[in-house]
């Protein structure tokens, strides 16, 4: 059973609260899985991560209570192959704008006959070749995320949610916001009415959902709109926050250009 799914599935008041790995550091990871979060995404769309880089991420997070998810650069087969087999069990799909794009998503998460994953029986996935009947066992152990990131995806969420292998959904607030015409605006009042509809349909199909705030008081906002699972802001974001408030506390101007004005 895949550790994430297990997550989305066990009742828990608050909700499972994650964050951001942005830094590309194991060190960094490995302490922020230390933290008490339950879960992290490892985001390959917006560092400079490549294929060793994540192995060393998994490395690192392996031995907390963090569970990894990593988000893919794009909605692309060999990629996904790739981080599969470098031992990624949970995927976040960026920018899956329709059913036929889901569809895609996990079929290239899954070995024949269910999907197109390319074998390879000595990989970190299978432990080098191991595992017992990895290759016939493996498409059991996955959980596949899709992200809905602008009004077109939303006005498909049904049609998304309901193609099997799909295990959740995930609005994406920056680039909703941005194709919304509200950019850097996540807590427009417009898009925050999109994101609490998109809720509701989530929940009335049955298909877990979550999003990531910046503060402490966005996610609270989402909270409270019913949201399955949430993140809050990054490694990164949190480490400059609070270097900035350690700052401000001591009397210290900023320098010139570095206030944090937005992001995660």
């Amino acid at each position: 059973m895949n550790a994430f799914h297990t997550l989305l599935h066990t009742p828990a008041s608050p909700p499972a609260l994650g964050t951001w790995i942005m830094s590309a550091s194991p060190l960094v990871a490995e302490a922020m899985g230390h933290a008490g979060f339950g879960w992290a995404v490892i985001d390959m769309e917006h560092t400079p991560l490549d294929q060793m880089e994540l192995i060393h991420l998994l490395q690192a997070v392996a031995g907390t209570p963090m569970k990894p998810v990593v988000r893919v650069p794009w909605n692309d087969a060999v990629t996904i192959k790739r981080v599969l087999d470098a031992g990624a069990t949970t995927l976040l799909v960026p920018f899956v704008q329709s059913a036929e794009e889901a569809r895609d998503a996990v079929a290239a998460t899954r070995y024949p006959p269910e999907g197109r994953r390319g074998m390879a029986g000595m990989s970190r996935a299978s432990r080098f070749g191991t595992a017992p009947d990895y290759l016939r066992t493996a498409n059991q152990g996955l959980c596949v995320i899709v992200q809905l990131e602008t009004t077109e995806a939303i006005g498909q969420l049904e049609a998304i949610a309901a193609v099997p292998g799909v295990d959740a959904l995930f609005i994406g607030p920056g680039d909703l916001s941005a194709t919304m015409g509200h950019v850097a605006q996540l807590t427009h009042p417009a898009v925050l009415e999109i994101t609490a509809q998109a809720v509701q349909r989530a929940k009335a199909v049955g298909k877990p959902i979550g999003t990531v705030g910046g503060t402490v008081e966005v996610v609270q906002r989402y909270r409270a709109m019913g949201f399955d699972f949430t993140a809050i802001a990054s490694d990164l974001g949190l480490l400059m926050r609070s270097a900035q408030a350690a700052i401000g506390a001591l009397g210290q101007p900023p320098a010139e250009g570095s206030t944090v004005s937005g992001g995660y």
